[in-house]
């Protein structure tokens, strides 16, 4: 019994240290994650609208039209405060798991350019989707994602009709072409 609670006392210290330590060096650090990850938001917005100069948050003016996909957050996105378009990164279901797409919309009502950002697909079949080597029109050196830009807010999204699938993997290519039109669809609401 001795022992026991000699044991229970040793190990309730060194968590206790442990969990000191890492309250430390989380508060040491929260400041270069914050500002890590305000860079990265600040580079994933400027390859969807080049040029941009400025960005401010509208998740919460902005509803997504499909129940099973999730906006996390949605940006104005502007160049000398003119507005260039809306970014959606939004969730949605797809072969693996949940996809997250992050989904350029310009004023014009056309994609300016799609990104994934994470998904849990299987590799060599659809995790193509975010592959910058796999290209669903080799001749033109078009990638899967690659397809959606350009692409104007009404068209249909649907795979094997104007968006090309992602070879064995039509469920993921569907799941980001879902993303991508219910993103497209709430942005260009919203630009109205």
């Amino acid at each position: 019994m001795k022992n026991m609670l000699k044991l229970g006392c040793t190990l309730a210290f060194y968590a206790t240290i442990a969990c000191v330590g890492l309250a430390f060096v989380y508060s040491g650090t929260r400041t270069v994650i914050e500002e890590r990850q305000e860079a990265d938001l600040k580079a994933a917005l400027a390859d969807l609208f080049s040029g941009m100069d400025g960005f401010s948050d509208v998740t919460a003016e902005v509803e997504s039209p499909a129940n099973a996909i999730v906006f996390q957050t949605v940006y104005v996105v502007k160049k000398a405060n003119v507005v260039l378009g809306l970014a959606v990164q939004a969730t949605g279901p797809s072969y693996g798991g949940p996809i997250k797409v992050l989904t350029g919309v310009g004023v014009d009502g056309k994609i300016t350019r799609v990104k994934i950002l994470e998904h849990t697909d299987t590799p060599g079949l659809g995790a193509n989707a975010a592959s910058p080597t796999y290209y669903v029109d080799k001749v033109k050196k078009i990638t899967f994602t690659g397809q959606f830009s350009g692409k104007s807010v009404s068209e249909p999204f649907e795979v094997k009709h104007d968006i090309a699938a992602i070879t064995a993997s039509t469920i993921t290519s569907r799941g980001v072409a879902n993303v991508v039109k219910a993103s497209a669809d709430a942005a260009a609401t919203y630009l109205k």
